[in-house]
């Protein structure tokens, strides 16, 4: 409420807005991209890019780098070496705040201090356009947001008071009022149950339609192969294959990959592809094809 009483009364900012999306710019992207935490290497040359109007799924086993990717993607995590790149500029040349005009990030996990409402928890996603002609959209932002995500039935109850999916949703629709042209979500669908899964995918294809760029790193290889434009599978801390689904999706590469037998079958209706573990065969069946070092060979 306070952001709509004083505005007018603020100086407007001088920063450089985002332009539009143009339908297939490259939106952001990472070039050699090296990432250490605690001494360790987690990600090892990766290049990767993703484009307005494209939803790029980044799966893979845990441990494998999704999380690491996505947050290097994000700036929010320096490499080591190489570059990330964000709507034509070198992530670290752009300020904190212009940077939050242009990405916004959806974290594993969403923990607020204090009881705000959840009206207000959404609203703080229009906090990098305060003070810029942006902030005239703020209303209608956080109310697309909530319809979207499905959260305005309880947009008075205190944020802490919501079960876990209630507040993935919320934090998903902060993310959707940033209204920024790259959009990062780290497993927005592990909390859900099966019909606001669907949704959350449904809202990713909708926002990338809209010329949004979105990556979104999932465990449900289903989800990704029904709703991302392409996949990139990580592997040891780089990208073992990218590219679309049913293309990527091969049951001697994902076996490998995940260290478990795996079928892929067509779905009987829309032949998008289905993975499911192959039931009765050997424990380590799927470990055929890496070598010592957790480097992935290919047949």
């Amino acid at each position: 409420m306070r952001s709509v009483l004083f505005r007018g009364l603020l100086p407007r900012r001088t920063r450089e807005l985002p332009a539009p999306p143009v339908a297939g710019e490259v939106v952001a992207e990472a070039r050699g991209l090296r990432v250490a935490l605690g001494g360790r290497e987690v990600l090892g040359g990766v290049d990767t890019a993703v484009r307005a109007g494209e939803v790029l799924a980044l799966v893979g086993p845990n441990g494998a780098g999704k999380s690491t990717l996505l947050a290097a993607l994000a700036a929010d995590l320096p490499p080591a070496a190489g570059e990330v790149r964000i709507c034509g500029r070198a992530a670290a040349g752009w300020s904190a705040p212009e940077l939050a005009l242009r990405r916004a990030v959806l974290p594993q996990a969403a923990a607020l201090a204090f009881p705000f409402p959840v009206a207000e928890v959404v609203r703080m996603g229009r906090a990098p356009w305060a003070g810029t002609g942006g902030e005239d959209e703020d209303e209608a932002a956080v109310a697309e947001a909530m319809a979207a995500t499905e959260v305005e039935e309880f947009a008075d109850r205190p944020f802490s008071a919501l079960s876990g999916g209630e507040r993935a949703r919320v934090a998903l629709a902060r993310v959707l009022a940033q209204r920024t042209p790259l959009m990062l979500l780290d497993e927005p669908t592990a909390a859900l149950d099966l019909r606001h899964q669907e949704l959350v995918a449904r809202v990713c294809r909708e926002r990338a339609a809209a010329g949004v760029a979105v990556v979104v790193v999932l465990h449900d290889l289903g989800l990704a192969a029904a709703h991302a434009d392409r996949v990139g599978v990580l592997h040891g801390g780089r990208i073992a294959v990218d590219g679309p689904p049913a293309e990527v999706f091969e049951e001697a590469l994902l076996s490998r990959v995940y260290r478990q037998p795996l079928e892929v079958l067509p779905h009987p209706r829309t032949g998008v592809p289905l993975v499911v573990p192959r039931r009765g065969a050997a424990p380590g069946a799927g470990d055929a094809g890496t070598d010592k070092s957790g480097s992935l060979t290919r047949d």
